[in-house]
């Protein structure tokens, strides 16, 4: 595990901030965008207020209003960074 200043509620936080910020920005309430997303207009003022929501309705809620594709290259690996100076000058 690498050493890292944000905890994962942070994070959280930072997204529920992310996606209240987009649906105010799309002039959207809560009702429509529960509408829209399919999730429950309850469940996304829990999420803005604390940051807790299922993965399934976070997803939901950011195809809302965003682009999945975002959310979807986080999944793609990423080329390694070298932890030597070996690694660094070795001709691969």
């Amino acid at each position: 595990m690498r050493l890292s200043l944000l905890t994962a509620s942070d994070v959280q936080h930072d997204l529920a901030k992310t996606i209240r910020r987009r649906r105010r920005e799309l002039k959207l309430s809560r009702d429509a965008l529960a509408e829209r997303s399919g999730v429950p207009a309850p469940t996304i003022k829990r999420f803005e207020t604390t940051g807790q929501i299922s993965l399934r309705q976070f997803l939901l809620l950011w195809q809302s209003v965003d682009r999945l594709e975002r959310v979807a290259a986080l999944a793609v690996p990423q080329p390694s960074t070298p932890q030597s100076i070996e690694e660094v000058l070795r001709d691969d």
